[in-house]
């Protein structure tokens, strides 16, 4: 089996989306049967050394214009090919288009809250023209098909992987020593700080720490990411007098998160737009007890409370028993999170492209 992937971003790229596509198409790339697979992203450059076997990843291609048309001359140049895999519903009018122009079917993925809301006439033309849709969460798959007029037996879920490197470990000294941290109880956050995004649940937990602090005084709430509401959150914990316990260590870097992960005692997040969550998987594999919201995505990672605490965000009284709960050591078991590893990840995806991409039904729709 030939793949053409169109990506937003994979191998060389930042983010949960790129995280997710490096695992699947590895994934996928054990799945093809002497076959090849040609990725085109838009953003990201790849290092060959980090290239699965089977996977070639061309030059990104930044603007809209300059996708298509690399698109397009990818799929002439670069094939033949069985499938076309599209990562995303921005892209999947274009997806659709080169599937239909090759005779071959499309697979396109969902992540989380562009599938959520009213898709435009075209993205749901291109959904329905799909032989393979894969949504990272029930809860995305669920939003979704009320917009899709498809059939719902070819939406499934494949939930993200968690990466091996994330495992339990002693607290790292360095970062001790950096943040000023010994003999302290640590909280953390790992996500953006966009104003324009405000439902990761930061202003929820800053809220909270006064509560929990008189039962925990030496607690710690340890914000990692960077974004332009990082200014209102500070102000936000001046506020409420817990400025001195809430420390914001800006975006930290790939090699280092593993060692974030492990200075932490708890993983806290009690988003309410999360489309999956791989950062409580990323928690739970380092040891950490986690706790997330119970109205989006994070049910799937935290596997409805079997891995993590599952809260109503919007209830701050949950919220603070979890979180004493869990700095107890009480609560759900997070090495339940193994799951989620590589090898049922790649089974699944062998079987969905068997199932949905390689029987006569699905290329008689192309």
């Amino acid at each position: 089996m030939n793949v053409l992937a169109l990506v937003t971003d994979a191998f060389g790229g930042f983010g949960g989306i790129a995280q997710y596509n490096r695992a699947l198409l590895t994934a996928l790339a054990q799945c093809v049967d002497r076959g090849h697979i040609v990725v085109l992203p838009r953003f990201g450059q790849a290092d060959r050394s980090e290239l699965p076997p089977a996977v070639r990843q061309l030059k990104a291609r930044g603007s809209k214009l300059g996708y298509s048309i690399g698109a397009f001359c990818a799929a002439v140049a670069e094939g033949p090919f069985d499938v076309v895999f599209c990562g995303h519903l921005h892209m999947a009018p274009l997806g659709a288009i080169i599937a239909r122009f090759l005779r071959v079917p499309l697979w396109l993925q969902l992540h989380g809250i562009e599938a959520w809301n009213s898709i435009t006439r075209t993205q749901r033309w291109a959904a329905e023209h799909a032989s393979l849709i894969t949504s990272v969460s029930r809860h995305t798959r669920r939003r979704f098909l009320r917009f899709d007029g498809g059939d719902p037996a070819r939406v499934r879920v494949l939930p993200n992987v968690v990466d091996n490197r994330f495992a339990a470990g002693p607290r790292p000294a360095h970062l001790l020593e950096r943040h000023h941290l010994r003999g302290k109880r640590i909280l953390l956050t790992v996500g953006r700080l966009a104003a324009d995004e405000r439902r990761k649940g930061h202003d929820t937990v800053i809220r909270a720490l006064p509560a929990i602090i008189k039962a925990c005084p030496d607690l710690v709430y340890l914000i990692a990411g960077k974004g332009d509401d990082e200014t209102r959150l500070a102000a936000l914990a001046q506020q409420h007098g817990v400025e001195n316990e809430v420390l914001f260590v800006g975006m930290v870097e790939q090699d280092e998160l593993a060692d974030y992960y492990r200075l932490a005692d708890v993983f806290v997040m009690p988003s309410t737009q999360e489309g999956f969550g791989i950062v409580f998987l990323e928690a739970a594999a380092s040891g950490l007890k986690v706790i997330g919201g119970n109205g989006d995505g994070s049910s799937d990672a935290l596997a409805d409370g079997v891995i993590g605490f599952t809260i109503d965000p919007a209830n701050s009284d949950e919220l603070i028993l979890a979180i004493s709960q869990a700095l107890a050591g009480h609560g759900p078991d997070p090495a339940q999170v193994q799951r989620f590893n590589r090898e049922n990840f790649t089974r699944q995806v062998c079987e969905l492209t068997s199932s949905h991409l390689l029987c006569p039904a699905a290329r008689g729709t192309a």
